[in-house]
């Protein structure tokens, strides 16, 4: 237990304690003191626990094992985990590339909750289609990958910056910096996910620590 989930726990025990002793002593609000208790205990405690707990979800929300909960994940999740390095997510992952227990949150900081509002609108359709109706398969980015997600991380690298198929050309860099041409077309890292072949791979098992 962190000790964020500590202190939230520890603000909703005391709000339901003050709440009851309201509750149980109503005369209490009569004075001014009763009265500023019953507004700490009635609006301000439960406000700063909804905050907390829904920042605790948030930051949640974040993790692999989060993303990897819903069953039309299941198969990008064992992407992770297909042992060759030519999928590009599976590299990330396995050689740390990424943080493994942010590893989706990392490489899509623009899904839904944290995009802009048509982002929110479609997290809220998913929302939707998971409890009530169908999600559709297979699943598609709503546009083209953007090179940002790639550049949060590489941009400064030497990897990056000196790599031979990234200078070859005086333009090609510059482009991809300016999101001009895609970091995962078919001439450069365009191997991803490919939950299609997932049944012909083999899977990198992670030593027992």
């Amino acid at each position: 237990m962190t000790g964020n989930t500590t202190i939230l726990i520890a603000v909703i025990l005391f709000s339901i304690v003050l709440i009851a002793w309201l509750v149980l002593r109503p005369s209490i609000t009569a004075t001014r003191g009763g009265k500023m208790l019953a507004f700490v205990a009635l609006l301000i405690f439960p406000a700063l626990a909804g905050g907390m707990g829904v920042n605790r979800h948030i930051e949640r929300s974040k993790t692999t094992n989060f993303c990897l909960s819903c069953h039309v994940m299941e198969d990008y999740g064992r992407s992770l985990r297909v042992d060759d390095r030519s999928f590009v997510p599976a590299t990330h992952f396995q050689y740390n590339l990424v943080p493994r227990d942010q590893a989706c949150y990392t490489c899509h900081t623009d899904y839904t909750m944290y995009g802009d509002v048509n982002a929110k609108l479609r997290g809220l359709k998913h929302v939707y289609a998971y409890y009530l109706g169908k999600p559709s398969q297979p699943i598609k980015l709503y546009q083209p990958y953007n090179n940002r997600e790639c550049l949060h991380c590489h941009l400064g690298a030497r990897g990056f910056e000196e790599s031979e198929a990234h200078t070859k050309d005086p333009q090609t860099l510059s482009r991809i910096k300016a999101n001009q041409l895609s970091c995962s077309t078919t001439e450069c890292h365009n191997i991803i996910h490919n939950v299609g072949q997932l049944k012909e791979a083999t899977f990198w098992k992670e030593q027992a620590k």
